[in-house]
């Protein structure tokens, strides 16, 4: 079972667990004893979120539509407060992603050309490798390209992670010309009729505008072989940097036209709120959310479940 068929919901438990555990510890100190929602409980509620990385404008939101909620339903205590979290929010959320049954990638385009993009260990070159072992395992045929080129390390790791995905890989040596990759890696996979390429590009820093535009170039040349290419520019997040990604988020957006988010590493910190207030906040559908190390542990988001999961 492939990555747009598999639903684990124990490993995206597991994944959210950290931050669950914060988040409910703090909110449920506030809240025991009284019976319904008023200022201090939607106090600590914003706090709670807060702390969890959502952020304040997307908490903001949250709380507002918790209070009208509540004015409006007169009898509503805070025993429904976590059904109410999870219903508003999950409202809140789904209005920002596209059609939730729709697959992550559109394989009517043949190749279909995503171009990820991010800043050195936040997890990108790691989600190119899982998400083309499982394509492979869903049987398409991958491509990947080695488009950064300014370390040497990227390359060789872009490398292990063809032969463990067993799929082809485009490279050049150390400090070639990145678009020359991409463009070899576009044109073998149109000679080769190949479903998908997935192509590495360098880290860059997110506060290096000069050198963002090596990506307007490199998408430039790709559209010397396919008109309409990339067809997804992905973003690759570290949720465990909290409001750091969201820097990051802003600065590659002015950058280049990001359509789509992977949210990293969410296993290893409490700060998981951060995939809710950077979908809310950038109106940028979150595709891919990595929730532990093994290969099958990069989800496709669901919005719904994870807002079940993380406020169940």
């Amino acid at each position: 079972m492939g990555i747009f068929t598999k639903k684990d919901k124990d490993t995206l438990d597991k994944g959210l667990e950290k931050t669950k555990r914060g988040f409910f510890e703090k909110l449920s100190r506030s809240i025991t004893g009284k019976s319904k929602i008023d200022a201090d409980v939607l106090d600590s509620l914003e706090e709670a979120l807060i702390t969890a990385d959502v952020g304040v404008d997307t908490t903001l939101k949250i709380i507002e539509r918790i209070e009208k909620r509540a004015a409006r339903d007169k009898y509503v205590g805070t025993g429904e407060l976590n059904t109410i979290l999870r219903e508003e929010t999950a409202s809140l959320l789904t209005a920002n992603q596209k059609n939730e049954n729709e697959a992550p990638f559109d394989f009517t385009k043949k190749p279909y050309i995503v171009m990820v993009v991010g800043v050195n260990g936040v997890g990108k070159t790691t989600t190119i490798g899982k998400l083309a072992a499982q394509l492979k395992q869903e049987g398409k045929t991958v491509l990947l390209g080695a488009a950064d080129t300014f370390r040497a390390a990227a390359i060789d790791q872009l490398t292990v992670w063809s032969a463990r995905a067993g799929v082809d890989i485009v490279k050049q040596k150390m400090g070639a010309d990145p678009a020359s990759v991409a463009f070899d890696t576009v044109s073998s996979a149109v000679a080769n009729h190949t479903d998908v390429a997935l192509i590495d590009t360098a880290g860059r820093l997110h506060n290096k505008v000069n050198l963002m535009n090596e990506l307007t170039k490199i998408r430039n040349v790709m559209r010397k072989v396919i008109p309409d290419a990339p067809h997804e520019v992905l973003l690759a997040l570290d949720g465990s940097t909290g409001q750091n990604a969201f820097q990051q988020a802003e600065a590659f957006t002015k950058a280049t036209d990001v359509t789509a988010l992977a949210i990293t590493k969410l296993d290893g910190t409490a700060k998981g709120g951060v995939v809710l207030g950077i979908a809310d906040k950038f109106n940028i559908p979150v595709k891919f959310i990595g929730v532990g190390e093994g290969i099958n542990d990069l989800q496709v988001f669901d919005a719904r479940a994870f807002v079940e999961t993380l406020f169940g």
